[in-house]
């Protein structure tokens, strides 16, 4: 099954198919356009890389010592290991209001994490327990949209014309992955033994 509603031979004869495809249909499921709108083949997709980020972001975090946390590079402006955690819950932060912002009648809800801090000096034990909250509300927020769902514009505070939702989704994505990259540094820097298996997933391991 795929978003519950076509059966796998449905899905492959669809997909054989041009997208100029007459739209004449001999049954409602058969129909291409009626396919595209309700398919969630690329959101469930989108999900899991964001998922598999996630937690290795969280394997990260819980293997940085506590006794650390104030250490920072020698450069000027640089997070401390503390703030850089708070920094990391600000990036999945962004999802949650990226959601919100494409079903505000459905998520109206997620206006409560807007009042959580990021940020800030965060601990381990906060970051991690924080970041499994925002997992969650990503999930809730991702099983209401389809495919379709990410052609639309949405309006945001740096271009008021709208981006499309997954180029916000890029967005963010990109800024979670460039800071869990800089927390593995971290921790390369404080001595703490990780390698690309800390860092990846690996395909078929």
């Amino acid at each position: 099954m795929a978003g519950g509603i076509f059966d796998q031979e449905v899905i492959s004869n669809l997909q054989a198919l041009p997208r100029d495809a007459p739209r004449a249909c001999l049954a409602p499921t058969d129909c291409v356009e009626v396919f595209w709108a309700v398919t969630r083949v690329l959101c469930d997709a989108f999900l899991s890389k964001i998922e598999e980020q996630i937690e290795r972001a969280d394997r990260l975090i819980a293997l940085y010592p506590e006794s650390r946390l104030d250490w920072q590079p020698a450069m000027q402006g640089a997070f401390s290991g503390a703030l850089l955690l708070g920094h990391l819950l600000e990036c999945l932060a962004g999802f949650c209001a990226v959601l919100q912002a494409v079903k505000p009648d459905h998520l109206r809800h997620f206006s409560e994490l807007r009042l959580l801090p990021v940020n800030h000096r965060c601990g381990t034990g906060e970051a991690r327990a924080r970041i499994e909250a925002y997992r969650a509300r990503i999930r809730e927020g991702f099983a209401l949209i389809q495919d379709s769902d990410l052609a639309r514009l949405v309006p945001t505070v740096f271009v008021g014309s709208g981006e499309t939702l997954l180029m916000l989704l890029l967005g963010n994505l990109e800024h979670l992955v460039n800071h869990k990259h800089q927390l593995f540094t971290y921790l390369k820097l404080i001595g703490v033994d990780v390698g690309s298996g800390d860092l990846y997933h690996f395909r078929g391991g």
